[in-house]
């Protein structure tokens, strides 16, 4: 296994020492290794340019106008565009709220991170993302080009943490893990410590023993504390622990209900008036609603329920009073056009 090592960019960036996205050790790292003649690959698990551009002075952001989320900056062809629906627009030069021209860009993708590979200006830069691959033999070329050593240092998404294996990597940075470990989404400590896993084993596969630098703003989680030990038993001990006390599987199956309509005011009422249905038969065991992490996409405003059950409880008995629940929502006409998906097994 590589020599995996964290660094602290929140007491970097206090003292302004980091250059662009690049903590110093991570750009001394960077420069021996390309020295020597190997490969580096960074990972950045967010496509495009930056997530969000704003105003400085008034804090407005653009937003999609068929989503509630706010559309990627994408360089290259200059637009922001919604990584939900498709919706793109022209980058704007000022604020439409105030007509300041101080828009700053807020966050980093793959696009970006390439581009501030320019302490490198002698070495060729790849990119390896949703966006780079769209030709048809794009990803086929991108990958013969770091294998045939054209290309020094490969910059992608989880794209690359999987099935490759490039004899002459030696360093793996992985530049933010905080956006993959705080995703709201309970799963979100096993999927970050299996992505980095994963990409750290990109580095040292022949020959001499490989490195990872992780960037973090915070360097006591839990999660990096095993991945640095290499401890999988102990990582799953802790959270096998904390799944059991909250009720989630694999003790728990969850069934997770999405209700959508183009009018909000009724998908609200809807919500309340499923959730009180539900709890008819389930109880306590039905959380919601609640309006998910992006509640409009392709102007369907969204809500969701979350139903657990036991595993002792037979399936076909809570899918026999999920149906029934339904048909009793359904009996008021009110409804009748609101969509219900139920997702089993969800995440």
């Amino acid at each position: 296994m590589p020599d995996i090592s964290l660094v602290n960019i929140k007491d970097l960036s206090i003292r302004k020492l980091m250059k662009s996205h690049f903590s110093p050790a991570l750009l001394a790292e960077i420069k021996t290794e390309l020295d020597k003649g190997k490969q580096i690959i960074l990972f950045q698990n967010r496509r495009g340019f930056a997530p969000i551009i704003e105003c400085n002075p008034c804090s407005w952001v653009p937003h999609c106008v068929n989503c509630d989320v706010a559309p990627h900056l994408h360089k290259r062809a200059d637009l922001l565009r919604c990584h939900y629906c498709g919706y793109s627009t022209q980058n704007p030069s000022r604020c439409n709220n105030c007509g300041d021209t101080d828009l700053r860009q807020r966050g980093f993708g793959t696009e970006k991170l390439k581009m501030s590979c320019r302490f490198f200006p002698d070495k060729k830069i790849a990119r390896l993302d949703l966006d780079a691959t769209r030709a048809k033999h794009a990803y086929r070329q991108i990958i013969e080009s770091f294998e045939n050593h054209e290309t020094h240092i490969l910059v992608g998404t989880q794209m690359i943490t999987k099935g490759l294996d490039f004899g002459n990597v030696s360093l793996v940075g992985i530049l933010n893990a905080d956006s993959l470990i705080n995703f709201p989404d309970f799963r979100s400590f096993e999927r970050s410590f299996q992505l980095m896993l994963q990409v750290s084993g990109r580095a040292g596969r022949k020959g001499e023993q490989g490195k990872v630098i992780i960037q973090t703003y915070d360097t006591e989680q839990m999660v990096l504390k095993y991945l640095i030990q290499n401890d999988y038993r102990g990582f799953y001990a802790e959270e096998i622990q904390e799944r059991k006390r909250f009720q989630y599987p694999p003790f728990y199956r969850l069934i997770e209900i999405t209700l959508k309509h183009r009018d909000e005011r009724l998908i609200e009422n809807a919500a309340t008036a499923f959730a009180k249905e539900l709890k008819k038969s389930f109880g306590s065991r039905v959380l919601g609603p609640t309006s998910p992490y992006v509640s409009k996409v392709k102007n369907m405003f969204i809500k969701s329920i979350l139903v657990k059950t036991e595993k002792q409880l037979p399936f076909q008995k809570a899918k026999h009073l999920m149906v029934q629940s339904i048909e009793k929502f359904r009996l008021d006409t009110e409804f009748k056009n609101v969509i219900i998906i139920c997702d089993v097994d969800p995440f």
